[in-house]
Parts: C-alpha cells; sequence; structure tokens
C-alpha cells in the first residue's frame, strides 16, 4: 500500500542516545514489502519497566504475556513485530510469542519474563514462527540504528516516523526521556494507545514508573480517538535504564519527581498527538475542549462522545459549522448534561450560549476558521468544575480507501 505523508506529519525530532537503550531493526520479511518490520531494543541490566495494555477483550498473546510480566517491574529487550498483529490465533499465536522470548532471553542470558513482544498488523493470523526466528536472529547480529529506523520499522499504515523528546533536571543531572510510536487507524484507545515505548536513563523505582504512566495515559493517550476502534493489541511500554548520576525517583517526595513527571508527560502528549495527526486519510486536527463538567472523568466521556461521531467529523472534513451535531453528540454521551446551560464554541467563537443560539452569532469567522487544518472546538456544560482537553481528525474519503484495501 502506497500512502502519501499525512498533510499534518511533523518531522522526525532530533533525539540524544539514551545510555543503556541500544536499537536495532532487521527485515523478517512478515509482508510483501521490501523494508525493516522487526525492531529489537536492548535494554541494560537493572532497567525498570512499567506498561499499560489494551482493555479489549480479544487481546493478543504479546497483551496477555507482557500484561503478566510487566508485574516483575523489570525489562532487558523488547521485540516488535509489524505486519501481522498475531491476534485472535490462539495457542499457535501464543508459540510465536514464547519462541521469540526465548529466543532473546537466551542470547542475553536473562529470564524470558524480561523480554517484551508486541505485534501489529493484520489481525487472525498466526505469526510464522520461521520468519520471526530468521529475524530475531537477523536484529540479533545487527548493528545499532537510530531512533528514526526503529520507528520506521514498527509502522504499518503510519505515512510518517514519529517520535518526541524532552529531558528533566533531576537535582543538578539532566536526564533524557525518548519515544517512538506507530498508529493511524483502529484507534480509540481503552488503556493506552496503539503501541509505544518510552525509554530515560534515570532511575526510577519500577512502582514509581507505573503510577507515572497510568497517569499520563489518562490525560493523553486515553484522549485520542481516530475512528472509535480499540485495537486487539495497545501497548505503551516505559524503560528506566537507571544509567543517570542521580538519587533513585522512588515517589513524589523524591528530588526530581515533579520535573521528571513534567517532561515524562509531555512526551507522551506529543507521541498521543502525532498519531492523531498520522490519522488514516486525516485533512484536519482537532482540539476539542469541555469544560463545566461535574467531574473530569466525565468531561472525557463527552469529549470522546464528540470526537467520535461521524457526523462531527464529516462535518469538519467538508468545513461545514454545523453546531447543532455537537449538540448531539453531547446528548448522546450519557453523561450529566443540562440542554438550557450548553454553550459551543468554534474557533474562539461562541455559537450558541447557555442552551441558546448567540443572537448576533457571524458565522464568517468560523467558517475562516474551519478552512484551516487546527480546529478548535469548546464544550461548556455549565454543571460543574470537570474538564478534560481530547484530540481527533476529520472523516474522509481517504479513511475509506485505505481500510477497504487493508490487507493488500
Amino acid at each position: 500500500m502506497d500512502l502519501k505523508p499525512s498533510p499534518l506529519a511533523r518531522p522526525f525530532p532530533h533525539m540524544p542516545a539514551i545510555a543503556g537503550v541500544t536499537l536495532r531493526v532487521a527485515r523478517a520479511g512478515y509482508k510483501a514489502w521490501e523494508r525493516c518490520d522487526l525492531t529489537y531494543v536492548e535494554l541494560a541490566e537493572g532497567t525498570a519497566a512499567a506498561g499499560v495494555f489494551t482493555q479489549s477483550a480479544c487481546a493478543s498473546s504479546e497483551v496477555e504475556l507482557g500484561r503478566a510480566n510487566i508485574a516483575r517491574g523489570a525489562a532487558r529487550a523488547l521485540i516488535v513485530n509489524a505486519g501481522n498483529s498475531n491476534a485472535f490465533t490462539g495457542y499457535r499465536g501464543r508459540e510465536a510469542v514464547e519462541q521469540i522470548m526465548d529466543q532473546v532471553a537466551a542470547h542475553l542470558g536473562c529470564p524470558r519474563e524480561d523480554v517484551f513482544v508486541s505485534s501489529t498488523g493484520v489481525i487472525g493470523v498466526p505469526l510464522p514462527k520461521d520468519k520471526a526466528r530468521a529475524g530475531v536472529a537477523a536484529a540479533l547480529a545487527a548493528e545499532p540504528c537510530d531512533w528514526e529506523d526503529a520507528a520506521r520499522a514498527i509502522g504499518t499504515t503510519d505515512t510518517f516516523t514519529k517520535g518526541a523528546h524532552a529531558s528533566a533536571m533531576v537535582g543538578d543531572v539532566r536526564v533524557e526521556i525518548a519515544g517512538f510510536i506507530k498508529g493511524s487507524g483502529m484507534i480509540a484507545p481503552d488503556m493506552a494507545t496503539m503501541l509505544g515505548y518510552i525509554f530515560t536513563d534515570a532511575k526510577v523505582a519500577p512502582a514509581f514508573l507505573q503510577d507515572l504512566l497510568a497517569a499520563a495515559n489518562d490525560a493523553t493517550f486515553s484522549c485520542i480517538t481516530v475512528d472509535g476502534d480499540t485495537s486487539t493489541s495497545d501497548t505503551v511500554l516505559a524503560f528506566a535504564t537507571g544509567k543517570a548520576d542521580h538519587p533513585p525517583i522512588t515517589g513524589w517526595g523524591s528530588p526530581g519527581a515533579d520535573a521528571f513527571a513534567a517532561a515524562f508527560t509531555a512526551v507522551c502528549r506529543e507521541l498521543a498527538q502525532l498519531v492523531v495527526r498520522d490519522g488514516e486519510g486525516a485533512q484536519k486536527f482537532m482540539t476539542i475542549r469541555v469544560q463545566g463538567a461535574v467531574s473530569d472523568t466525565s468531561a472525557r466521556r463527552v469529549g470522546l462522545a464528540i470526537a467520535n461521531s461521524p457526523l462531527v467529523k464529516t462535518a469538519i472534513a467538508g468545513e461545514d459549522a454545523n453546531w447543532g451535531r455537537v449538540v448531539m453528540a453531547v446528548g448522546k454521551a450519557g453523561e450529566p448534561a443540562d440542554r438550557d446551560r450548553l454553550s459551543i464554541a468554534f474557533g474562539g467563537v461562541w455559537a450558541a450560549r447557555d442552551g441558546l443560539p448567540v443572537a448576533d452569532y457571524d458565522e464568517a469567522p468560523v467558517a475562516a476558521h474551519l478552512k484551516g487544518d487546527a480546529i478548535d472546538i469548546l464544550v461548556d456544560l455549565g454543571i460543574g468544575e470537570g474538564r478534560a482537553t481530547v484530540w481527533t481528525c476529520d472523516l474522509t474519503h481517504g479513511y475509506i480507501a485505505i481500510n477497504a484495501d487493508y490487507r493488500s
């Protein structure tokens, strides 16, 4: 499938090396493409690990094993396969994952539980064990690569590579945080996101790293949607190698914890938004802010109801300021709302206030705003203090074209 880069694409950033992280890629040939489709990340001994995974009832073996193993809080390696999700494949799929874990563990001399595996692509086709074995062997022997090579190898319908970087000061020591992600369609995370990986040289206790990732996920990955469909393989993993020379961050009272958490969350937010920018067929990036809800959780649910509405998304694609569709989405969200207190704005211009159309509403500035590629929608429910921001994209003919031809 030959896809043009999204018009919302961002260039891959310069990202420094992370001490204790070595990246390699190889070609396993999971699909008939002339590109690397297997990423291997070797992690230093003592690396802490945290993870969030899909809530899908049809989760892949990779997710099931990862969910069980993350409780150890330790990692030595990551393998990511692209082109085959290995989901809904029964015992054959699980055997393929366990084979990869054993192969890498034998190479590193570590417990198999310290090897994490992710796969992405077509559902219902077992991962071919012969190709996986050969691909892993090639990756283990490959020369180290850079961040963008690793990001490119995990993509499927992605039209551009996605990475993010931030740094923080822990005392007088600068620590680095870098991550890459894949995702374009089947995006409505119910825990985290597509496949995303975050690395840092900071010393972070596994339990606190898990708390940080869970909190960051709630505010970032779980606040994006492209098409309302939650993948069987959604995974975000975070790894802290501990190579930076500072006292361990064990909780919020540790020196530098706040600064590290802010930088970590910023990386998660950028990665999440990059996925939306690469939404299949996307032409417009939409920010939907909800305020005045009974709680932050309720605000997020209302925001996602708006973001997942095909009628709202197609109106934005057509540059139609049809705010009545936002009213519809709020009403169907299943969350507390008062029709007579509802207010809606596009691009900072109020179209409706307190349950009524604005008397002197001028659609011209709204129409001008909708011609751009960054769309802002504000909804004030007027019944509480809860607020949330979610991100999505418009729905165009391009989405149909990509997904009608996905398996070719």
